[in-house]
């Protein structure tokens, strides 16, 4: 059974998330009352594309997948939400049906508001449609970048633009060397050449040529970047 209780470091990752640090102390107050946690195992499906949309949710540990499968059956991931990122909230406010397959990475825990209780919030705090266009304006403009980069940049500046966002939502310090950051999501090959709409094999080539620049290190356990000037470089390149 789920414990109905945030712990200390799921609660400290809400409230240092952008977007709700931004609201008013009563407001987050508000949406913190009527929340509820539920923690997922590792692959676990959270919500899936066609549900009606019954909760609007944050993820408060882990991680959170938004994917879809094609009709060939090709998985296509579209990001990875950390934690302090509220979603879900699109099919909430025009009342369709979810969009996107929305699964747990790692073991995650998920703060959840009803529905009923969303509409509560919206009716009670003017402020909050002021915060919920913010959130879908910020979502928008992500979107164009992405829309651009994939028409625009090579495999190479989009694979090191991925890795300076994973290290940006994840970076853990290595203690053993000064300056070189973990990401601590762990991802296969796969699901990182799945995030780019790249062949696994393309993102491979990719990431072994960064490793011999010694941008990054390639581990058992995951990623290193040993240096994010020159991931930045590489990702500044359209050619």
């Amino acid at each position: 059974m789920d414990d109905p209780i945030l712990t200390i470091e799921e609660r400290e990752a809400i409230n240092a998330g952008r977007w709700f640090s931004s609201l008013s102390p009563s407001l987050r107050h508000d949406i913190l009352r009527c929340a509820y946690i539920k923690r997922c195992k590792d692959g676990e499906l959270i919500a899936a594309r066609g549900d009606p949309a019954e909760e609007w949710m944050a993820c408060a540990k882990g991680a959170v997948r938004v994917s879809s499968t094609s009709l060939s059956g090709k998985q296509i991931t579209f990001t990875y939400i950390e934690p302090g990122i509220w979603f879900g909230d699109v099919a909430i406010l025009d009342g369709d049906r979810r969009t996107h397959d929305v699964y747990a990475h790692g073991d995650t825990s998920i703060l959840c508001v009803a529905k009923a209780d969303f509409q509560k919030i919206l009716a009670q705090h003017v402020e909050f449609y002021d915060a919920m266009l913010r959130l879908q304006a910020r979502r928008i403009r992500q979107l164009f970048g992405l829309v651009e980069d994939l028409n625009t940049l090579p495999l190479r500046a989009r694979l090191a633009k991925q890795l300076l966002h994973l290290v940006r939502s994840y970076g853990v310090p290595c203690l053993q060397h000064d300056g070189e950051i973990r990401i601590g999501l762990h991802l296969a090959q796969e699901e990182l050449a799945q995030l780019l709409g790249a062949s696994r094999q393309r993102v491979n080539q990719e990431l072994k040529t960064m490793e011999r620049e010694l941008a990054i290190r390639i581990e058992a356990g995951g990623l290193v970047v040993r240096n994010r000037e020159l991931l930045m470089s590489i990702s500044d390149s359209d050619h």
